[in-house]
């Protein structure tokens, strides 16, 4: 099976001729095997380093690892497991085999552990020894298409263990005959709405994010070493620490701990990467701790940041501290990675960047007619990386596909300079005194005064019922929350944006709700 060659990139949006008879995982080892890059690391994790040629061993050892159980093509498989060279293996194992892996975020309850089995009839279930406690009230009832549950670590507790499997198991393995339209993996969506999604990505979709993105955008590159803060079951981190690196021959750092910022801070100074990606909440996090480290202790030469917009302050003062660039971008689950992107040298903070090329994007109103300059409209999204769907799931399905567009959800408006600027999720948006209200925009000032770490606004009807702006703050550590401060909030709001645009109520919390991925769940705050 032929494996991609690298594209070229001009100054015309690039083009991907992928061949029909493609294999994901075939073309992301094969071509830095192929390009004598053997002996290069291609991750470090927890345990150790591995380079591209041990990493191809070790995939195939995992690949009939799922086969030697009975699991064939079109198969699903559950991976649950922390970032580890183990969650790699086992991802690409399955799909070199043409089994559909369906990577799993790790912070699910048991119940939504069952539910996801049960509704994507997968077959087996790859899951980290310490996530093993949430899915054991599941698998011991009866899941009728459940046969495999695989234990990586040292307890498996009566299951079927990972590391025996691989031992045993061929390490040479040719790839499933598949093509670039099979399914390939599901991811779920992140839950920032209600119930994760199982959204369904093909063969093609990966290699089209790193060559339309990674490559010309980001500007990856054999010599990077590439650090992402966000996990590999999200689409974000999938991307950051899997496919891009691949794509390339880079060298990807994993980490199987939360991201907090002295886990952060400690790979950074240790391992020297020159690509970190994060999300705003994390850089706010960072940016507030008392052991930020200085510039000359790094190595960063670009930083990237999704799952949620990036408020101007927070880019303003990253760069000023370390003098990096953070690339803010807008990608989603359905679309693989980011599509709308701020590019180097061009950065401006407080807007998500322009499209980036290969994609087209659309802003509509509610009539489905395209807007103009500065007119707040729905985002559409076309482009090769797309999703084929939702699992089981039509009416969602032909809500978001449409044709060859895709809805991401998202409220934006567009510049004379073609820059495009977040105003909230679509049902997140406010109409105030009869005016569009962002959410994001007041978010942003809240954000923008010194005692403030986070910030999140959602509508709340008044004694009259009319909606106006709510607003729940977490301080930054040290400030105490008072009747004062709120009052200077709301003041300091009134100073910064229209007098409609103030929030009417503001709410101190210890912590915002979130999902695995860093995004609020404003429907938890709305229902409050």
């Amino acid at each position: 099976m032929p494996s991609l060659s690298q594209a070229d990139h001009s100054t015309s949006p690039p083009r991907i001729n992928i061949p029909s008879n493609y294999n994901a995982a075939y073309d992301l080892i094969e071509r830095n095997l192929a390009a004598g890059r053997g002996n290069k690391i291609a991750f470090v994790d927890d345990a150790g380093s591995y380079t591209y040629a041990e990493l191809a061993t070790r995939v195939n050892r995992a690949a009939n690892a799922l086969l030697g159980l009975g699991l064939g093509m079109e198969d699903r498989v559950m991976l649950c497991h922390l970032d580890s060279i183990e969650w790699v293996c086992v991802f690409l194992g399955a799909i070199k085999a043409g089994i559909v892996p369906l990577a799993t975020n790790t912070l699910f309850t048991t119940s939504d552990y069952e539910n996801l089995l049960r509704d994507s009839r997968a077959r087996g279930l790859v899951v980290s020894d310490a996530l093993l406690p949430a899915f054991l009230p599941a698998i011991k009832k009866s899941l009728p298409f459940l046969k495999h549950v695989i234990v990586s670590g040292k307890e498996p507790q009566g299951y079927l263990q990972l590391s025996s499997l691989m031992a045993k198991a061929s390490d040479s393995l040719d790839p499933a005959p598949t093509c670039c339209d099979d399914a390939c993996f599901w991811l779920f969506s992140s839950g920032s709405t209600g119930t994760p999604k199982g959204t369904i990505h093909l063969h093609s979709n990966m290699i089209q994010t790193a060559e339309l993105y990674a490559r010309p955008v980001l500007g990856i590159r054999e010599s990077d070493v590439v650090f992402s803060a966000a996990k590999l079951f999200f689409a974000y981190g999938l991307g950051n620490a899997l496919s891009f690196p691949m794509s390339v021959g880079a060298t990807a750092l994993l980490m199987a701990e939360r991201p907090t910022p002295a886990a952060v801070f400690k790979r950074l100074k240790e391992k020297k990467p020159t690509i970190f990606y994060g999300v705003p909440t994390l850089f706010a996090a960072m940016l507030a701790s008392p052991d930020l480290p200085k510039k000359e202790e790094l190595a960063l030469r670009v930083c990237a940041s999704a799952g949620e917009p990036l408020p101007a302050d927070l880019g303003n003062r990253w760069t000023a501290h370390f003098g990096v660039e953070i690339l803010d971008g807008i990608g989603s689950t359905e679309m693989l990675h980011i599509f709308i992107s701020n590019r180097p040298g061009e950065v401006r903070y407080g807007t998500t960047g322009k499209p980036v090329p290969g994609y087209e994007v659309r802003l509509v109103n509610d009539q489905g007619g395209d807007v103009g300059p500065g007119e707040i409209g729905d985002l559409l999204i076309n482009g090769p990386s797309s999703a084929c769907g939702y699992w089981n799931n039509r009416a969602k399905t032909q809500a978001t596909f449409v044709g060859t567009w895709t809805r991401s959800g998202d409220k934006y408006l567009f510049d004379a300079d073609g820059y495009y600027t977040y105003c909230g999720r679509s049902d997140d948006m406010l109409k105030v005194s009869g005016q569009f209200v962002s959410p994001f925009e007041v978010e942003a000032a809240l954000q923008s005064h010194p005692a403030v770490l986070e910030a999140a606004v959602v509508g709340h009807a008044d004694k009259d019922q009319l909606i106006k702006p709510k607003a729940y703050v977490v301080t930054k550590p040290g400030v105490q929350p008072t009747p004062q401060l709120a009052e200077e909030l709301k003041a300091h709001v009134k100073g910064n944006l229209a007098p409609h645009k103030y929030p009417r109520w503001l709410e101190f919390l210890p912590e915002l709700p979130k999902t695995a991925t860093g995004k609020i769940q404003r429907f938890k705050l709305r229902s409050q």
